[in-house]
């Protein structure tokens, strides 16, 4: 993806790539960028994507830490965005070419958020982590500084300053960052083209981008009307279910088979006379 020839020495590339201080040692953005696993050494570096049942955080239905190189923590946010929001599949003149899927949100925004949030934070900060938080009516992404010191308000995405220049400079090495800036322009023209909101940030404290849902999201989902249901009494029936959610016995079978393979629920005792457990 970065485009290093398969015959250039590791040393050269090392060298290239600036992994090394003078002295030898290996950058703490090397160890971030490449490190099985970074949070050894940097405790909060993980991405925690979160969703709740509502538009609070009362209920949470799912929780998943993301660890390992940035790189891979940035694929697994993605992942895990696509699989809990509404994504479509456009075939119409594809041919023999892969599926054009169509987001709810433009995948594009989430990608330059979290990019960005994972080029930009500080990660000696103890205090708390990169958060991923889905709420049936909005997504929220969360880092746990605000704007560094070389840019004003004003300045706010018109200028790029990063905290962790190397990191910066390979994501942009793989063509995931543009060095001048325009991540928050194109995010904004993103939700313009698809008739969305255009998200809002804060950056006192944590810094957070909001991305408001369509309305037709808003409403709860089968998959969450189940939830509610065991939350409100663990031995519910899948004929209380089928009701709630107007499913067919097969619908709310498969959706129960989905919750317990992601770790969301699970079956305590037989199927008669047995319950069901919440594992968040």
């Amino acid at each position: 993806m970065a485009h290093l020839s398969a015959t250039v020495p590791d040393f050269q590339v090392y060298n290239n790539l600036k992994l090394f201080t003078g002295e030898g040692f290996v950058k703490s953005g090397a160890v971030l960028f490449f490190g099985k696993a970074p949070e050894t050494y940097f405790e909060k570096a993980i991405i925690r994507c979160v969703a709740f049942s509502g538009t609070n955080k009362r209920y949470i239905i799912d929780d998943k830490p993301f660890g390992g190189p940035l790189y891979a923590q940035y694929l697994k946010a993605i992942l895990w965005l696509r699989e809990k929001l509404d994504v479509r599949y456009d075939i119409e003149g594809q041919g023999s070419g892969p599926r054009n899927e169509i987001w709810e949100i433009p995948e594009t925004v989430f990608k330059e958020a979290i990019i960005n949030y994972l080029s930009h934070r500080d990660y000696y900060d103890k205090g708390a982590v990169t958060t991923v938080e889905l709420f049936t009516d909005r997504i929220e992404i969360s880092n746990p500084d605000g704007l560094v010191s070389a840019i004003s308000p004003a300045d706010f995405g018109k200028r790029s300053h990063s905290r962790n220049p190397l990191i910066f400079g390979l994501f942009a090495k793989m063509h995931l960052v543009e060095q001048i800036g325009s991540g928050i322009n194109r995010m904004n023209e993103s939700m313009k083209a698809t008739n969305l909101p255009l998200p809002q940030y804060s950056t006192e404290g944590m810094f957070t981008v909001t991305f408001q849902r369509p309305l037709k999201t808003v409403e709860k989902t089968s998959e969450e009307k189940i939830l509610l249901l065991i939350k409100s009494n663990a031995k519910t029936t899948s004929k209380e279910m089928m009701r709630e959610t107007g499913l067919t016995r097969r619908g709310v079978e498969y959706l129960l088979n989905k919750l317990k393979e992601n770790g969301t629920i699970q079956r305590v005792g037989a199927d008669k006379g047995g319950y069901w457990q919440l594992t968040n």
